[in-house]
């Protein structure tokens, strides 16, 4: 069986720990950063967003490897989720259409609920769920190019992050019927 599955003897163990390690690993960059540079000032709110925002991610992707133990679906949801995080993470930082405080921003929240809520009206099968991304990738799209006229730069990356909705679609589309 634990072969059937790609998983080692325990569980996959390496899998979780490299995962939660980058996480942690990802959290430490700008906390050995201000040790060196005063260019990176984080406060420990920044810390505490950094790191609800990949547990999320992390937590996402552990329940999609106890769900399923098809690859394509695991790839699929975790597609989604750095889709939802790059997302979130770049309107936080420097905006996708002009910068952070440009309210437009707030439509790119759009795609995140498309996938969420239809994810959780298939019940999280691969199928309804690829749908779900299209559907997301379409909106990314259009609010992308809705910030056409404010920011051509933005429209560029926003566009390059919506192929994350577009992959999660065809990771979703290959899986197995019954992930």
């Amino acid at each position: 069986m634990a072969m059937e599955t790609g998983m080692t003897k325990n569980g996959g163990q390496g899998w979780r720990i490299a995962g939660w390690g980058a996480a942690v690993a990802l959290l430490a960059v700008p906390f050995v950063a201000m040790r060196f540079t005063d260019e990176v000032k984080w406060t420990a709110s920044d810390f505490l967003f950094a790191g609800i925002l990949f547990g999320t991610v992390g937590l996402v992707i552990e329940l999609a490897v106890r769900k399923s133990t098809d690859w394509a679906y695991r790839g699929g949801v975790a597609f989604a989720a750095f889709a939802g995080l790059l997302i979130i993470w770049a309107n936080g930082a420097v905006g996708m259409i002009g910068n952070e405080d440009n309210g437009y921003n707030l439509l790119f929240g759009l795609p995140i609920l498309i996938a969420l809520l239809g994810s959780v009206a298939v019940r999280f099968r691969a199928l309804g769920m690829s749908m779900a991304m299209l559907a997301a990738a379409a909106v990314h799209i259009a609010v992308a190019l809705g910030g056409l006229a404010q920011d051509s730069r933005g429209v560029v990356f926003s566009l390059l992050l919506s192929s994350f909705w577009i992959a999660a679609a065809a990771f979703l589309r290959g899986a197995r019927r019954d992930a």
